[in-house]
């Protein structure tokens, strides 16, 4: 445990030094504050609304924004440090590359999170210093859509930790990670809708698209925070949660296996790959 700390310690001064976590954090931060101060038109107010209106805002820029910086953060965590010379420096130490998996991961993830709680956290803090009246349903769906960010990009984090372990160069680990991204983000959900029209308005059955959702990590961040509650009706999904059996339990169940599985499988590629 020590030296998956101490390898995490090294990818935060890392990021510090590349200015990663400021970056992330003042991006996010704008963001927010700006949709928060814009996110008024669906309800015909001036300034800040209430939580609920932030929480569908942010949750859609969450799937568009969280995994590129993920995969932009982990998709040269291995291939480069193989490329510069300094991965068989680190493996000279008493590690194992599974110690050096781990604590890349939690170095990458504390980056993220630190940058993702402390930027939405700029649009919470907003609310409070307007006087906004927030109940605590709004409240509690705020916090499960911050920490279900985090965790979303964790899933990316993973992947990326797949795709460098997969390839031989940094930039092909760049190619593949954007195509990653434009296909669980856009191509995905493109194809599944050309599915659902494809069914001459016919629903598909119930178990077949709850198994597309839980398929793309981007969908189950998505019904998870946009498909019940008030942010159901403000993003328009509430009908499509009316017909899956997918509980919060579930589709927080989907992201974490989709955490696990990638990183075992880059564990298992590392540790198989000659220096």
């Amino acid at each position: 445990m020590k030296n998956i700390l101490i390898i995490a310690r090294k990818e935060v001064r890392e990021g510090l030094r590349n200015r990663w976590v400021l970056a992330t954090t003042l991006l996010l931060a704008a963001l927010s504050l700006t949709l928060s101060f814009l996110g008024s038109a669906p309800t015909g107010n001036v300034g800040v609304n209430q939580l609920d209106v932030v929480i569908v805002s942010l949750s859609s820029l969450t799937i568009f924004l969280v995994p590129l910086i993920a995969l932009l953060l982990s998709h040269d965590a291995i291939v480069g440090e193989m490329e510069r010379g300094t991965m068989l420096l680190l493996l000279s130490y008493p590690v194992s590359r599974n110690q050096v998996i781990l604590g890349k991961f939690v170095g990458h993830l504390a980056i993220l999170a630190f940058a993702t709680l402390f930027g939405y956290g700029a649009a919470a803090a907003a609310l409070a210093v307007t006087g906004t009246e927030i109940d605590t349903a709004s409240w509690s769906s705020f916090v499960t859509m911050l920490c279900s960010s985090v965790l979303l990009g964790a899933v990316f984090i993973a992947i990326g930790y797949l795709v460098s372990a997969s390839v031989r160069e940094r930039s092909t680990a760049g190619g593949v990670a954007i195509g990653i991204w434009l296909f669980f983000v856009l191509i995905y959900d493109m194809a599944l809708l050309g599915a659902l029209v494809a069914s001459g308005g016919h629903a598909l059955p119930g178990g077949l698209l709850d198994g597309l959702l839980l398929l793309n990590p981007t969908d189950a961040y998505r019904m998870l925070n946009l498909g019940s509650g008030e942010a159901s009706a403000l993003s328009g999904l509430g009908g499509v949660a009316e017909h899956t059996g997918l509980t919060a339990t579930v589709l927080v169940g989907a992201l974490f296996g989709w955490v696990v599985l990638p990183l075992s499988l880059a564990a298992a590629r590392f540790s198989r790959r000659d220096l």
